[in-house]
């Protein structure tokens, strides 16, 4: 396949991704394949919050715009414009890349698969147990488009084997095995990342409604949810549990109601003090990692200071949301909203994959 070739196969997918939405499935005529997969499609949506209760029908229908948006000819030749040296130099050796793909949010793993594919490499895919359906469909409609990617695509049950390359996705816990297990092999291992958001009390109603998008788009299950809040000393949490208060309907969600009791009783029982409006806690404290249902946050007194502090602490954080108060941050209600070009933990994984031997 030449690389025309396989950046037209994901715009055929991204046509067809365009067609789902959770106000209407809209049938186009034109998109290939929709005799074979349009309802089958609608039914795995609507079936996936019983494979995993965390993947409602709005999560989902939201995961699958973000790729349909993404997956354009503009967005793909834009992303894939800046290695024009490295697939020239690329010694066209097909490597097999083993994927170990997580589950917390619907199709967490898709960017690594399709940078394995874009790059002319063979996929081995361990899918999460959390998210064992989409991506398979995904990948059976790729192949539909193009036969050419069966022998590309391969989905492993049990152990990987006969892999070149590894990228990896996992907890702190796992990544250390994962570093252990794959040492012989290139790889990418990514752990635990948090995002973190940087107020200074100027923000408009707006920009607070749109950060509680980047709070609990995922039920905040995501690396790039907000899970800590940086504020200036002596600011009131007055405005932004006000302009929150419209994902009240979150706490109706039963997994997410059982973490919101359980992770508050557990604060209170601790004598923690707690900023609650009935389905967010806020406690202040120094970590970034926060329980599902509530933020942690931490006062600051001089913002080239607290700079200092984000750069140190870099590794752990996936995004940082402002309004321009820190160099490279994300505008408020994006973070769910990567590009192509936007990698986690900042590791160019198409470089990778087409520079390691």
């Amino acid at each position: 396949m030449t690389i025309e070739t396989k950046k037209s196969v994901f715009v055929e997918l991204g046509k067809f991704l365009s067609q789902f939405s959770e106000t209407a499935n809209t049938r186009n005529e034109s998109v290939l394949g929709n005799d074979l997969f349009f309802d089958d499609f609608i039914k795995l949506i609507q079936l996936s919050q019983s494979h995993n209760g965390w993947y409602t029908p709005e999560q989902v229908y939201f995961a699958i715009k973000s790729w349909a948006d993404a997956l354009t000819e503009q967005n793909i030749d834009k992303w894939l414009s800046q290695y024009t040296a490295e697939f020239a130099q690329n010694d066209k050796k097909e490597k097999n890349v083993a994927l170990i793909l997580a589950g917390n949010i619907p199709l967490v793993g898709f960017h690594d698969f399709l940078s394995v594919l874009i790059t002319g490499n063979k996929a081995l895919i361990k899918t999460s147990s959390n998210d064992q359906h989409l991506l398979p469909f995904l990948a059976k409609y790729l192949i539909f488009v193009d036969e050419s990617l069966k022998d590309k695509i391969t989905f492993v049950e049990g152990k990987l084997e006969n892999f070149d390359t590894v990228i990896a996705t996992g907890s702190n816990n796992t990544a250390r095995y994962f570093e252990y297990y794959f040492k012989e092999k290139p790889s990418i291992i990514r752990k635990n990342r948090n995002s973190v958001a940087v107020l200074n009390g100027n923000e408009t109603v707006e920009d607070l409604q749109a950060l509680g998008e980047d709070i609990f788009r995922y039920f905040g299950l995501g690396c790039r949810n907000v899970s800590k809040l940086f504020v200036p000393k002596g600011y009131s949490f007055v405005a932004f549990f006000e302009a929150i208060f419209k994902y009240q309907d979150v706490i109706h969600y039963e997994k997410y109601a059982n973490n919101y009791d359980y992770n508050k009783a557990v604060f209170l029982m601790s004598n923690f003090k707690l900023l609650d409006n009935g389905f967010l806690t806020l406690k202040e404290d120094p970590s970034y990692a926060s329980p599902i249902s509530s933020v942690f946050y931490e006062f600051y007194e001089n913002i080239e200071d607290l700079k200092t502090r984000l750069e140190a602490d870099a590794e752990q954080i996936q995004c940082i949301v402002s309004n321009d108060l820190i160099q490279n941050s994300i505008p408020f209600g994006q973070t769910q909203n990567p590009q192509l070009w936007d990698y986690a933990d900042n590791v160019d994984t198409i470089t990778f994959l087409l520079t390691t031997k």
